[in-house]
């Protein structure tokens, strides 16, 4: 059994490896401040510290939880109003990302596993992009997770303190909110949900690569005893166009949708694709889910598995 503490566990993609991780019997603990995450995410087999990641006291709960993995999947996950804002969550992060490093370091832990982004590449122009390909962020966002990756290789280097960074595609599948970063097939389904048309932001010729939440999750327990010292992709390595998407989530609806084309919003990038061959070599990762079934999935538990609800408590 391995004690874990998984950093925002009660958001979208940490709420979902809490549930992996219990499941395996592990004991997990989960650090929150609640302000994106929802409690209902939050397994009830898991021990909630609310508390944010950018409090000193942060260090102190490590310390006393010993633990034998920490996964860092606190981040600001909401779009900011304002670039003032932008730069004080981004501030908050990286000190928040400081103090769960030395947490790790004071209480000996055995592996920090980070949750990194695509977001770092930036405008990369080539079909697939691999681990050593140049960063270069356009976003706050994807600056934050280049500044956290640093700072994680220099406390390896000076404390030893092993580690592995995930760069993760764009996350998709059920508990994602609508407003979240990187989230168009959130948008897309909340929209289906209101009978509202579907807003595509250029000519929908944009490819991401999408991954199901399941499979990052089955990334992020790979790491825990592979990768070491690594920066590893967690992506599918295939490309879905926005227009794409719309035709496999007609096919999962049932029906056609309506959509609407607009301006291309500035800072979206317009293509991003990640070479998995790393995982796939150093954590023998191979993606479980292509994106028709991810839909699938995420389609039942947050549309027809709320309307259910719904009138059951009609």
């Amino acid at each position: 059994m391995v004690k874990a503490i998984v950093s925002g566990g009660a958001g979208f993609i940490g709420s979902h490896l809490v549930d992996a991780l219990i499941d395996r019997g592990d004991d997990v603990h989960i650090i929150d401040n609640l302000h994106s995450g929802r409690i209902e995410n939050i397994h009830p087999c898991a021990t909630l510290h609310v508390m944010d990641i950018s409090n000193p006291e942060v260090k102190d709960t490590i310390v006393h939880i010993k633990p034998d993995v920490v996964f860092h999947l606190a981040d600001q996950a909401e779009a900011a109003a304002s670039a003032q804002t932008q730069n004080n969550d981004t501030e908050l992060t990286i000190d928040g990302t400081i103090n769960i490093l030395d947490g790790c370091y004071l209480s000996q832990t055995k592996k920090f596993i980070f949750a990194s982004s695509a977001a770092v590449y930036g405008e990369n122009q080539k079909d697939l992009v691999s681990e050593e390909d140049p960063v270069a962020p356009i976003s706050c966002y994807g600056l934050s997770k280049l500044a956290e990756e640093s700072y994680i290789r220099l406390f390896s280097r000076i404390y030893q303190l092993p580690y592995t960074i995930l760069r993760y595609a764009n996350v998709f599948g059920p508990r994602k909110a609508a407003e979240e970063a990187g989230g168009v097939i959130a948008i897309f389904l909340n929209q289906l949900k209101k009978g509202e048309p579907l807003k595509i932001y250029g000519d929908g010729n944009q490819t991401c690569d999408f991954i199901y939440v399941k499979d990052i999750v089955k990334a992020n327990l790979a790491a825990i005893n592979h990768g070491d010292g690594e920066i590893i992709h967690a992506s599918t390595a295939q490309t879905t166009s926005i227009n794409q998407l719309i035709n496999h989530l007609r096919n999962v609806y049932g029906s056609e949708p309506k959509t609407i084309y607009l301006d291309a919003k500035a800072a979206d990038i317009r293509h991003s694709c990640l070479d998995n061959g790393k995982a796939r070599k150093l954590l023998n990762f191979v993606p479980s889910y292509d994106i028709v079934d991810g839909l699938r999935e995420t389609y039942e538990a947050e549309v027809l598995n709320k309307k259910r609800e719904q009138r059951q408590e009609l």
